[in-house]
């Protein structure tokens, strides 16, 4: 059961971020169980999740622990010994080694606390260690450019020590043009480590190798957007598609059909990153695609993924109730499956039985049931929630609701006491309800057991570092949907410019949301069986702002621009 961060006490560095007002208690007490229960070190865990400055945090642990803060900026990069310690500790303790004089090596941390760094690389390099305290996104900076510059390409990857990356693999058939010798060959089974690990360091949400008649390419979709990383020899695409298959698990012999599998890859002792993989035979080969799931990124907690404080109060509010249906809806690639997984894990408490019908389950969570779909053995959605209802379920997730079948007995759950979440594919929290009419479920049985609709996009957040202030005349902001309210308060437009930080000046995404609760007036026109537009009318009258009002109090916030709110909700 979860920690009540009210019986928390804090001391050391969380104390002194509170006493230096980086923090206020009640956040620091979040981010000191989070940190711990992620096994993250709390500096780092604030800075990942923009809850306080670097700078300052660096500075007050500065102060904490008597020692003074190194300006890695002003540090020559010639300087770091070449070698001396490999990337995979440097990565596991997110440390740096900066130089060293004799047999002492002086080492780049940003957490002081941590002891276990200088400890390894003390055992592994022979050498006595001592700790330079430097800002934490610096160090992150200097890590991934010292790293970068040791990068290499297909012709040196001999060099690289990707082989400690542990993954899970399964059986193969040889009888394949691509034998197990080339299969296994070093430089193949390096390079795809190395595209696994790079597009996680980059926060690249999905992998695409796609062949063609005479090329080859990697391309990252990284913030939403596809960018190509790499560009192999079209002569390596038939190994390059088996290794990824034999670590997924998969049929090296079956090029002719599409295949599923899920590759597990072992960063270190305390974080894992999953893959889930899907093969596509093409024109000129096979085309793989493999997403990210990254567990952490389900348990950031409901205030970072971007809700207003009364959509959020919404959806706890209905998170409470015993009983009813709460829809995530939108489309591929929209945050849905992070949005359920954070209810989830709200929910998640020793005295709640919670069951999941997935296809397939992306993040494994501990204390849930959760149950792959299955249709070639007859498990599908509808089979899974019979099962659930025999099993004294307290909550019921259903990946999505695909026929009126599965609708129907997601509804019964929900009328019979149980609180039932799930998705489907449409484009506003109007459009759900009439979706599920047109499915066949009686308006009777939408009205009495949807509580909440969501309606969700993700769109990219603006880099801090180099957004640029933007002149757009009134008239504009007033044809792009801006109340005249809004643009009397004076808010300042931001634009994107680009800098060695970000992508193209974006960094990381932000959720925008529509986040209606069905109200006794909108109970009643869903039994009218009234058309999406009326309910969408209906829905602003009473408050509950759009997706594109929702898109515009970002972009008056500063968090993301006008460009990029007409991207993902222009009308």
């Amino acid at each position: 059961m979860a920690t009540d961060k009210r019986n928390v006490t804090l001391t050391g560095l969380a104390r002194r971020f509170v006493e230096d007002e980086l923090l206020d208690e009640a956040t620091a007490k979040d981010a000191f169980l989070q940190a711990s229960e992620n096994k993250t070190p709390l500096i780092t865990y604030l800075v990942q999740n923009e809850l306080a400055d670097s700078s300052g945090l660096a500075f007050a642990a500065a102060m904490e622990f008597g020692v003074s803060v190194l300006d890695l900026s002003a540090f020559v990069p010639e300087m770091m010994p070449d070698k001396l310690v490999d990337e995979k500790l440097i990565r596991k303790h997110n440390a740096l080694p900066l130089y060293k004089r004799g047999n002492r090596l002086f080492v780049a941390v940003s957490d002081p606390t941590n002891l276990q760094a200088l400890d390894e690389i003390k055992f592994n390099t022979g050498l006595s260690t001592d700790a330079v305290l430097v800002d934490d996104a610096q160090l992150r900076r200097a890590i991934e450019a010292h790293l970068e510059s040791h990068d290499t390409s297909m012709g040196d990857l001999d060099d690289v020590d990707l082989e400690g990356v542990e993954t899970e693999g399964g059986d193969r058939d040889d009888d394949d043009d691509a034998t197990a010798a080339e299969i296994d060959d070093a430089p193949i089974v390096k390079y795809v480590n190395k595209m696994l690990l790079d597009a996680i360091r980059t926060g690249a949400s999905d992998i695409h190798f796609e062949p063609y008649e005479k090329t080859y390419r990697v391309r990252y979709r990284t913030d939403g957007i596809l960018k190509e990383i790499s560009k192999p020899s079209i002569k390596l695409a038939p190994k390059i598609a088996a290794r990824v298959k034999i670590m997924a698990q998969l049929d090296i012999s079956e090029r002719r059909v599409p295949q599923d599998g899920r590759i597990k890859m072992k960063l270190s002792q305390t974080r894992a990153i999953d893959f889930r993989v899907n093969t596509l035979p093409t024109l000129w080969g096979e085309k793989i695609v493999l997403r990210i799931l990254d567990p952490s990124q389900a348990k950031l907690g409901i205030d970072a993924l971007g809700y207003e404080e009364d959509q959020k109060q919404l959806f706890m509010d209905a998170l409470e109730q015993p009983q009813g249906m709460i829809l995530v809806t939108g489309p591929t690639g929209s945050g849905k499956t992070v949005s359920l997984y954070t209810g989830l894990n709200i929910l998640n408490t020793n005295e709640r039985n919670i069951s999941t019908a997935e296809d397939p389950a992306e993040i494994n969570l501990e204390g849930i049931n959760q149950v792959n779909v299955n249709t070639r053995v007859g498990l599908g959605f509808a089979e899974a929630l019979r099962a659930f209802l025999r099993q004294d379920p307290d909550v019921i997730m259903v990946g999505e609701i695909r026929d009126l079948e599965t609708a129907e007995i997601a509804i019964k759950a929900a009328q019979t006491g149980h609180l039932v979440l799930s998705t489907l594919h449409t484009n506003s929290a109007a459009e759900t309800l009439t979706r599920m009419m047109n499915m066949g479920v009686p308006a009777f049985n939408i009205a009495t057991t949807v509580s909440l609709i969501i309606a969700q996009r993700l769109g990219r957040r603006l880099c801090n570092a180099c957004k640029q202030p933007a002149t757009v005349p009134k008239d504009v902001l007033l044809s792009e949907g801006f109340t005249e309210a809004q643009i009397d308060t004076g808010f300042t437009l931001y634009r994107p410019k680009g800098c060695d930080k970000c992508n193209g000046g974006y960094k990381g995404r932000v959720g925008i949301y529509e986040v209606v609760p069905i109200t006794e007036t909108l109970a009643n026109m869903i039994m009218e069986e009234a058309s999406s537009i009326q309910i969408a009318k209906q829905a602003q009258t009473e408050g509950f702002a759009s997706l594109r009002e929702s898109a515009l109090v970002k972009v008056v916030q500063g968090v993301t621009s006008l460009e990029e709110a007409n991207r993902v909700t222009k009308d």
